[in-house]
């Protein structure tokens, strides 16, 4: 199956870290709810999308190498890069409690960073346990600052970011994030805004936009 296949097939399953009804991921932890799921890569998405039971899609080896680390020196980032998919419910995964918790995770079931399309990398923005995570900072960032992501086989990919955005977790723009992109390009998501003491959850949430660069 073709690359853009596989990203038209993707789910479109119940919110997360960033958007509809989420689900804490540690009780008394801040910014820890999962993103939104990725909507498909074309149309709307239903007002009330149903979760799916598969797992998330992953990308065959000839998809090419996994991202292994992160380099954002406008806000201090240098550190390594999981991997995440979906729960067996459809929802994202994210960094659960433990010695991955401040580490960013790419989603394996977007593009590896520098092939056509959103390649999704997500992470913590603190926890009341241990205060700052990995991407705490990444509301600072500006357009122009760079991003360098490197592979598996130690090749490095860079993104120059175009945009940062707050959005309300409850108008998340799905498509915009996730949907198919004319060339490579990268997100970076994390909570934001407001905390919300109520449903121990932020209220809106941080997306960067980023296109490849030489």
């Amino acid at each position: 199956m073709t690359e853009p296949a596989r990203r038209a097939a993707l789910p479109v399953v119940l919110g997360m870290l960033v958007v509809l009804g989420l689900v804490l991921v540690g009780i008394g932890a801040r910014g820890t709810t999962a993103p939104p799921a990725p909507a498909a890569a074309s149309g709307s998405a239903p007002a009330s999308p149903s979760p799916v039971a598969a797992a998330g899609p992953r990308q065959d080896p000839a998809s090419g190498p996994r991202p292994v680390a992160l380099d954002i020196p406008a806000i201090g980032v240098a550190g390594p890069v999981n991997e995440v998919g979906l729960r067996p419910d459809g929802t994202l995964e994210v960094p659960v409690p433990g010695p991955a918790y401040d580490q960013a995770a790419w989603y394996r079931g977007s593009p590896t960073p520098g092939r056509v399309g959103p390649s999704v990398i997500l992470g913590h923005v603190d926890s009341a346990a241990n205060g700052p995570s990995v991407f705490y900072r990444l509301g600072e960032l500006r357009p122009g600052e760079r991003i360098t992501v490197t592979l598996a086989d130690r090749t490095t990919r860079t993104f120059a970011v175009d945009e940062v955005r707050s959005v309300p977790k409850d108008a998340f723009p799905r498509l915009e994030v996730y949907g198919d992109t004319a060339g490579p390009e990268l997100r970076v998501i994390t909570c934001g805004g407001d905390f919300d003491d109520a449903a121990r959850s932020y209220r809106d949430n941080t997306v960067v936009f980023a296109r490849l660069v030489p």
